[in-house]
């Protein structure tokens, strides 16, 4: 049977990365924390945390955390059903993309914050990468590019978003003055949002057989992307809901007018008794269907 001011202290030093945040944050001392981390390790017998700085959990460790969050959650549940609401606001953790967020997610979720006593915690990673911090028990649900669940997860499709490379008009008429090609592609500066960004390399493998190694800059921030792009130095992948305004003015230019990259989003979250999620899932698809371009769902294996 676990302790839960022991789990609580545990997961308290994850998420505020380190003993005395978490000291701070329980108002207790630094060593009554560390006591009960220790003392929650004995009787699991399992260690639970690396004591690297910052701190971070084991593989058991994530299996506890993800545990107590979800225990957490019902719990709140329970005491908005009978009226003993532990405090004016409840946190929920929730992973979503950049590129979501700078553009369709709060729209899609305003109304919801709006009426509810809730505070997002939201946690930012690529489209690829939100889903590992759902498996491993670090949110609650998750907008992610991944359509098959995971076990104790259910998944529903979000929308698409459409992506194309974009550049300044005087960036065109010096790169690719031509149109579209390998040569051009391989030697244009290119702007990326980080290393996991793999939006530019699907676009070109679409449009060549050899994939191009365009001189590379990096900035991940999805809502300067555009502005970097529009000074004219750099390309980039935007999303529709970016780009738009920007093609009708003319201040971009789509550099690929025949070749665009879908990104398929999925909302999964943990399958638990919990009228909270349930509610929010629903709205936030309601409103990402009202907020995205209506795209097909892709079928499974296209």
């Amino acid at each position: 049977m676990l302790d839960y001011r022991q789990v609580e202290a545990f997961a308290a030093v994850v998420e505020e990365g380190g003993f005395e945040k978490a000291a701070k944050r329980l108002h207790l001392t630094q060593s009554a924390v560390s006591q009960r981390v220790k003392l929650l390790e004995e009787n699991t017998g399992r260690i639970l945390l690396v004591r690297t700085s910052p701190p971070r959990p084991t593989d058991s460790g994530q299996a506890v955390l993800r545990h107590y969050r979800q225990v957490l959650r019902l719990e709140d549940d329970l005491s908005c059903g009978i009226g003993e609401r532990r405090g004016p606001f409840t946190s929920l953790p929730v992973a979503v993309n950049a590129d979501s967020i700078a553009t369709w997610f709060h729209p899609a979720v305003r109304t919801f914050m709006q009426t509810r006593p809730v505070l997002l915690d939201l946690r930012v990673e690529d489209q690829d990468k939100t889903h590992t911090l759902l498996r491993d028990g670090d949110v609650l649900g998750c907008v992610s590019s991944r359509a098959k669940p995971f076990q104790g997860c259910r998944v529903s499709y979000l929308g698409t978003m459409r992506y194309r490379l974009v550049g300044a008009p005087e960036y065109r008429d010096r790169w690719f003055p031509d149109g579209p090609s390998f040569e051009s592609a391989n030697m244009a500066p290119l702007l990326i949002f980080n290393r996991h960004d793999t939006l530019h390399e699907q676009l070109f493998a679409r449009a060549f057989k050899t994939q191009p190694t365009p001189p590379a800059a990096y900035a991940p921030s999805a809502s300067k992307f555009p502005e970097f792009i529009a000074a004219g130095t750099v390309s980039g992948m935007i999303p529709d809901e970016q780009s738009r305004p920007l093609l009708a003015s003319g201040v971009l230019v789509d550099l690929f007018p025949t070749v665009t990259v879908d990104v398929a989003l999925h909302w999964h979250c943990w399958n638990i008794d919990s009228p909270l999620l349930e509610d929010f899932g629903r709205e936030l698809l309601a409103g990402a269907r009202r907020e995205m371009e209506g795209i097909p769902e892709p079928q499974m294996g296209s």
